[in-house]
């Protein structure tokens, strides 16, 4: 039986979440291609990957060419709100998203997008914390530009792949907490392979879930992992 085989863009490789993915992506059967697009070389060498460096994702004009002809991007570009001005805090999440996004679309009108953005996330643009109102708009405003297929995630705690380089150093003083969360509130976490998986799902097979939260997350991985 002939196996599903998909084209993806990949942002945010030189990150923890964007490395993770890539790195489930590489091993997917039902992925024949990958373009990383960076800011900086991610260090990934396979037959599968192809890199394309951006160096300003405010300018995404010139990437055109590179872009044309791929089924899905799974955009793992972010930055935390810690110690930055909203202003600069809006325009690194959704000035640069969104004009990322409107390029993408202009030569994939009809791919997948998939939106790495975070528990808490406010999609009532009204919230208390602006970090929650910035995603929240984000969100809200990808969700309208009319990709074929449109998702966004929200995960909250997420536990490193063992041997990948670009874990936020945080992490091996928190990593403990882990199995306690799984067991105690199972849906509050997930493994990065567990998101990796849950959006290869969504870009490759789809899902009529499309703000995926961390149940989503978990019971996606799992679809997947069955199909593996």
């Amino acid at each position: 039986m002939e196996i599903l085989q998909k084209q993806l863009i990949i942002t945010g490789a030189t990150g923890m979440v964007g490395e993770g993915v890539l790195h489930e992506a590489i091993q997917s059967p039902f992925v024949s291609q990958i373009l990383v697009i960076n800011r900086k070389p991610c260090g990934v060498s396979h037959p599968k990957v192809k890199e394309y460096l951006l160096p300003d994702f405010l300018k995404p004009e010139e990437m055109r060419e590179a872009i044309k002809g791929y089924d899905a991007c799974l955009f793992c570009l972010g930055v935390s709100s810690v110690g930055m001005k909203p202003d600069e805090y809006k325009q690194k999440t959704y000035d640069l998203t969104l004009g990322f996004a409107n390029v993408l679309h202009d030569e994939n009108p009809n791919m997948s997008f998939s939106y790495i953005s975070g528990a808490g996330t406010d999609s009532t643009e009204q919230g208390r914390l602006a970090w929650a109102r910035v995603k929240g708009k984000t969100e809200n405003d990808l969700s309208k530009l009319g990709f074929g297929d449109y998702y966004s995630f929200r995960p909250a705690m997420i536990q490193p792949t063992p041997g990948l380089k670009n874990a936020l150093a945080f992490y091996k003083y928190i990593n403990w907490l882990f199995p306690i969360l799984k067991l105690f509130v199972p849906n509050s976490a997930c493994t990065l392979q567990e998101l990796g998986y849950a959006m290869l799902e969504a870009s490759i097979f789809g899902s009529p879930v499309k703000t995926v939260e961390g149940k989503d997350i978990l019971a996606f991985a799992k679809q997947m992992r069955a199909r593996l």
